[in-house]
């Protein structure tokens, strides 16, 4: 099984050990990108605005450690979050 297979089906932000979906949660899939494959969290909560671009930390981006990458939701598919490049 090769890295980008194993990430796929698994939460951005979800502990290592249990990093599955949960049913009780809305999820949208990042396309293309560092990120590919993988399954982000939309859940309303406080502090979130649903449809709205997010800035993702990750060490897999252009600018490594302590960089981000940028995923905005697909115009009428909000299941799909494409990605629009990496912030420093």
């Amino acid at each position: 099984m090769d890295e980008q297979e194993f990430m796929r089906g698994r939460v951005y932000g979800a502990d290592h050990d249990d990093a599955g979906p949960r049913p009780d949660h809305a999820y949208a899939q990042l396309v293309g990108g560092p990120l590919d494959g993988l399954l982000l969290d939309v859940t309303d909560g406080p502090g979130r605005a649903p449809g709205e671009p997010v800035a993702l930390m990750t060490e897999i981006g252009r600018y490594g450690p302590g960089g981000r990458t940028l995923y905005a939701p697909r115009p009428h598919d909000g299941t799909r979050y494409d990605w629009h490049g990496d912030l420093p």
